[in-house]
């Protein structure tokens, strides 16, 4: 994805010398700024951090390109125990160390789990450890166990994921204290206590401040430098426990990096695009190497909502929601892509899913317009920003501004007219403060439009149809709190060398990079052949 304006255009910069111009690796460019490596912070989770880091620390489970979760087993091993409070039982291999050869251990995931339950204090977005009691874990052990609240724990492989467990080690020194300090001191669990640790979680692993003891990795690459226009040199882990990466190094440019130059050198090899055919890629031009694939991607373009503020109360997001029209959103999008996508109603599914359709009864009535109702928000003025400056997000929110100045709602585009992007922390929100008190923080947009993916997003008691009436109680109350309101899914082009083998597209949180460690070039005499489309 994708990222948090997910589809965010590739520039095509200005001439000159240049990082871009000049460069001579294996280069993939993301539609996503690269300012963190830690995709569990809120601004990782907004500009979707695991599409750089999901090889950097691999998830428990990796995602297929068909959505299938694929169990993780050169990592760890795990097993659900039946019982009415369900417990899933880690054990993470012997061999699995991080690339300064200290080993993967339970406080790495407590570290996570524990940022995922307390996201105030932390500056977290992982909503799926709402759900969980506990993690026991005995300091620098191999197993683990996490046991779920009574009645949960439905979507536990999807836990731990790509890009949100990092090195606990690398924080406990930054700390001045080693991995049984930091343990002890996520057991405390206080604010006080806690605060320390959640700084250095939230920041240190940011790429403006790059630190190579911080950014140590336990996946098939490391991060060996950070240029000065904003891209990440990945190499091959040495320490790494399963198998070797193909390409030794890969080069990974932010959405801003000038696309144009990239290409001009020869070494751009795979692309996010912004749209099916933009002005730096001319795919019949002589001697041109990259095939285009366009495509509806899976994940649910919404505007998620400030959680303190006027926009905070669900009676305000449900009258937007009466003149924000779907169908407009999703026509503009097209538009702009040039893919043309539907509107999506549903929170528990992607637009995709065959479930899809046992929702209608219960979202089609809330998704017609209706001027009369949203003006029961008439007067308040809706901020709206996305990740990166965006085109296609700013027709998106042109639409729900001429939809919804009917009913007397502002809807003010924050990121067009600031040229800034903008993440979950520039929403209004309740902190916690020094003394563990609640602390309201006045954002600088009131919501802000990014794709989201239902499986992460929202806590749902089961997955499976043969538990459709529980999802479908789950998506009722989650139309009644609108914590997100959906709006359309999400438009997906890449661009990818003809000569380069092993590259499935997929269009969820990690993007075509899913499996990068597979890529690899192969002479050009060799049968050129398309990306697979799944």
């Amino acid at each position: 994805m994708l990222g948090a304006g997910l589809v965010a255009s590739c520039s095509s910069g200005a001439p000159g010398a240049s990082d871009e111009s000049t460069t001579s690796e294996f280069s993939y460019q993301v539609p996503v700024n690269l300012s963190t490596t830690n995709a569990g912070t809120d601004v990782g989770a907004s500009e979707f951090a695991q599409m750089l880091s999901a090889r950097l620390y691999p998830g428990v489970f990796v995602v297929g390109p068909s959505g299938q979760m694929i169990p993780n087993t050169d990592l760890v091993r795990t097993q659900a125990l039946p019982g009415a409070q369900r417990i899933v039982e880690y054990t993470l291999s012997d061999e699995a160390v991080f690339s300064d050869g200290e080993p993967v251990t339970c406080t790495d995931y407590l570290l996570a789990f524990t940022a995922g339950k307390n996201p105030a204090l932390f500056g977290s977005h992982m909503p799926l450890f709402e759900e969980v009691e506990r993690l026991d874990c005995e300091p620098g052990a191999k197993t683990f166990d996490v046991v779920f609240a009574p009645g949960h724990g439905a979507q536990w492989r999807e836990l731990f994921g790509p890009g949100t467990v990092v090195p606990a080690h690398a924080v406990a020194a930054k700390l001045g204290t080693d991995v049984a300090g930091l343990s002890a001191q996520l057991d405390e669990g206080d604010a006080a206590t806690l605060r320390p640790v959640a700084e250095v979680w939230r920041s240190g692993f940011d790429l403006a401040n790059f630190d190579p003891a911080m950014h140590v990795s336990f996946g098939p690459y490391t991060v060996d430098s950070v240029g000065e226009a904003g891209q990440v040199s990945l190499v091959a882990n040495e320490r790494y426990y399963g198998d070797a990466p193909l390409t030794d190094e890969i080069v990974v440019w932010p959405g801003t990096a000038a696309s144009a130059q990239l290409n001009g050198t020869g070494n751009l090899r795979v692309a996010d695009l912004a749209e099916p055919n933009p002005e730096w890629l001319d795919i019949n031009a002589e001697g041109n190497e990259l095939d285009v694939t366009s495509l509806v991607g899976t994940l649910t373009e919404s505007l998620t909502f400030e959680t303190a503020g006027p926009w905070s109360f669900p009676a305000n997001r449900q009258a937007l929601a009466r003149c924000a029209d779907p169908n407009a959103v999703a026509a503009a999008s097209s538009g702009a892509a040039g893919v043309e996508v539907p509107s999506v109603l549903t929170h528990v599914v992607p637009n995709n899913d065959p479930l899809a359709p046992r929702f209608d009864d219960i979202v089609a009535p809330r998704g017609g317009v209706d001027i009369a109702a949203a003006s029961a928000a008439g007067g308040l003025e809706l901020r709206v920003g996305y990740a990166h400056v965006s085109p296609r997000m700013a027709s998106m929110v042109d639409s729900i501004r001429a939809t919804c100045e009917p009913a007397g709602i502002s809807v003010i585009d924050v990121t067009a007219a600031t040229g800034a992007g903008a993440t979950l922390r520039d929403l209004g929100r309740v902190d916690v403060g020094e003394w563990g008190e609640d602390v309201v923080v006045e954002g600088t947009i009131d919501a802000m439009l990014r794709p989201v993916n239902p499986q992460t997003e929202y806590t749902i008691p089961s997955t499976r149809a043969a538990d459709l009436d529980a999802m479908r109680k789950r998506e009722t109350e989650l139309w009644d709190e609108l914590p997100s309101l959906p709006l359309a899914a999400q438009p997906r082009s890449f661009a990818v060398d003809r000569k380069l083998s092993n590259v499935i597209v997929y269009t969820g949180p990690t993007g075509i990079g899913w499996n990068m460690d597979r890529w690899q070039l192969r002479p050009a005499s060799v049968g050129d052949a398309a990306p697979q489309a799944t």
